[in-house]
């Protein structure tokens, strides 16, 4: 018995409190998303931007390596140039990612739709009307934020927000569970 209680005691069980740490930390950024929406669109435009500009970067020394300076080269300055503006004019990207999730949002409602219709036609089933509703609350929520990027800013913020609590709470209690468990094993092997 000690030695499955050696071999138990090395487990990831013993690591439950980085799973709770982890969990607050995350509900803990929800919570400044929810309080302070400004903040958060402030880094997720800092993140766009840093992604912009490492995509360029990648792109130019991929495209030097090859000795290939076509699109790939022209693409790479593009991304460093959209990532510089986005630094420089922060609000200017804030408006352009929201325009782009907007976009997104729409066209991918519209193709859910058109996915629906032929999977109606191909299948005579009668289960496509959830793809048709998801693809109508893409199609609105697209417009929504087209109509009123401002709400669209908050609305993502809100997004990532209840992801962040969510994640918080089921980190949280996976390592809850873990310390459970890891006290049964210990109890059990005394």
């Amino acid at each position: 018995m000690p030695i499955l209680f050696a071999a138990a005691s090395n487990s990831s069980l013993d690591y439950w409190w980085v799973l709770v740490v982890r969990g607050v930390l995350s509900i803990l950024f929800g919570l400044v998303a929810l309080a302070w929406p400004q903040i958060t669109v402030v880094a997720l435009i800092a993140l766009f931007a840093a992604f912009a500009f490492l995509d360029g970067v990648t792109s130019i020394l991929s495209a030097i390596r090859h000795r290939h300076y076509g699109w790939s080269f022209l693409g790479g300055i593009l991304s460093i140039i959209v990532g510089v503006i986005a630094v420089v004019w922060p609000a200017s990207a804030g408006f352009a990612l929201i325009m782009l999730v907007a976009a997104w949002a729409f066209t991918r409602g519209v193709f859910d739709i058109a996915a629906a219709i032929t999977l109606r036609q191909t299948l005579e089933s009668r289960a496509e009307w959830m793809l048709i509703v998801s693809g109508l609350v893409s199609v609105a929520f697209g417009l929504f934020v087209a109509f009123w990027p401002l709400a669209g800013v908050f609305a993502i913020v809100g997004v990532v927000a209840g992801f962040s609590i969510f994640l918080g709470a089921t980190l949280l209690a996976a390592g809850l569970r873990q310390r459970l468990l890891r006290n049964r094993l210990v109890t059990h092997h005394i």
